[in-house]
């Protein structure tokens, strides 16, 4: 593999959309060649004090960037802030204060470090160039940008066709976040896949001011625990980088299977192939304990999955099951690692008087193997030898389920 080869390979990891593709792999080889690293910017605006895992998966997609040798720059966006983001928004966003922004802004710089090397981040605040812009070069980079282009966004659109009030302030949200690609002669721009209207404007307004245009690359927003709308703390389902060790752990061991592996891929770089022949319950711990380890250290981390285990153990399961059952190589399936279909593993229990009443217990949600719900009967509990699977069958019935090979 060659090298620029093995850099798309790290940066394309979990990304949306890369603006355009050709143009990055071209920046990567003239900065290999030149030994001149790209200068990569994602903008964060400082509107609450707490950083949550949604706001990180930007982070990291500058860490690796940063693994590779690139110069980042997490810009702080102190003077936007005041302005408030618009997008997805059906109204007018409160204005916050030059006070609450800058508090809020003193704690990002802490949290981000948890993720970036201090020593290899370039952290910037916008307001140093916006804060001292005249009034005159204010309307000249408005100049840049029509009415009607505005409105082209979504959410700009569909407020103006409801008839809700857009502020001239929010136009101007836009072209600040293009202009400090300007300023900060980006070559590439990093944003949520909400925010390829801002991010293409800087690509214009570089343009404009005779740059060659950054490339962007958007990244997909979070879901939080709830696995369904992405993480917020408002609708109370984020995880932030500063709860405390055994909270972190408790939200992460509280998301589905199939949440686990999305964040596996945007919030580590775990191998994911490896990832997806763990057991389901061994990797989220995995990932639990990674993640409470990269914000509190190993042995908070530690700490926080010993006592989730044995509150797990003592809560969910008692210490005399119901059932103890044996399974060898004869009883399994698959022509790979052994495997067991759940609806068979129920059965096998005696738990349930037949196989069709193992199957409609599952389909109702009444089957957890591991503390995980199971409602594919055909789903298939992957085997390793020596280890025991925990098996809650309806409210009350429980089995210990070993497999010897």
């Amino acid at each position: 593999m060659s090298d620029i080869a093995r850099q798309m390979d790290l940066i394309m990891r979990g990304a949306v959309e890369v603006i355009q593709r050709s143009e990055l792999e071209s920046k990567l080889a003239r900065a290999a060649k030149e030994k001149k690293p790209l200068r990569i910017k994602a903008g964060f605006d400082p509107t609450a004090p707490d950083l949550h895992l949604g706001h990180t998966v930007l982070i990291h997609k500058l860490k690796h960037f940063q693994d590779l040798g690139h110069q980042v720059i997490f810009l702080i966006g102190d003077f936007t802030g005041m302005i408030g983001d618009p997008t997805g928004v059906s109204e007018t966003r409160v204005a916050l204060t030059k006070e609450q922004v800058e508090r809020n802004a003193q704690t990002y710089e802490r949290q981000i470090f948890k993720i970036l090397d201090p020593k290899r981040t370039q952290v910037e605040f916008n307001s140093r160039w916006m804060g001292t812009m005249r009034a005159e070069e204010l309307i000249h980079l408005s100049a840049h940008y029509s009415v009607a282009r505005m409105l082209e966004r979504d959410d700009f659109r569909k407020r103006y066709t409801d008839q809700k009030p857009i502020s001239i302030h929010e136009f101007l949200y836009p072209l600040i976040q293009g202009y400090d690609s300007v300023a900060l002669k980006a070559d590439v721009e990093l944003g949520g896949t909400d925010q390829k209207f801002n991010l293409l404007v800087g690509r214009e307004l570089q343009r404009d001011f005779g740059q060659e245009a950054q490339v962007v690359v958007t990244m997909p927003l979070l879901e939080g625990t709830d696995g369904v709308r992405k993480m917020s703390k408002s609708l109370g389902n984020y995880i932030a980088l500063e709860d405390r060790p055994q909270d972190m752990f408790g939200k992460l061991m509280s998301i589905s299977d199939t949440l686990m592996f999305r964040y596996y891929e945007l919030l580590t770089t775990e191998d994911l192939a490896g990832v997806r022949t763990m057991h389901p319950m061994e990797a989220k711990l995995g990932l639990a304990e990674r993640i409470v380890t990269q914000y509190h250290g190993a042995e908070a981390a530690k700490r926080a999955r010993d006592g989730f285990q044995q509150k797990f153990q003592e809560r969910e399961f008692p210490a005399e099951p119901d059932a103890l059952v044996a399974l060898t190589q004869a009883d399994t399936t698959g022509a790979g690692r052994p495997a067991i279909t759940v609806v068979e593993l129920v059965a096998r229990t005696k738990l349930v008087p037949s196989k069709s009443e193992a199957r409609r217990v599952i389909i109702q949600g009444g089957v957890e193997v591991d503390g995980e719900k199971q409602t594919d009967p055909q789903a298939e509990v992957l085997l390793s030898p020596g280890r025991q699977y925990r098996l809650k069958v309806g409210k009350r019935k429980f089995a210990l389920v070993e497999f010897r090979p």
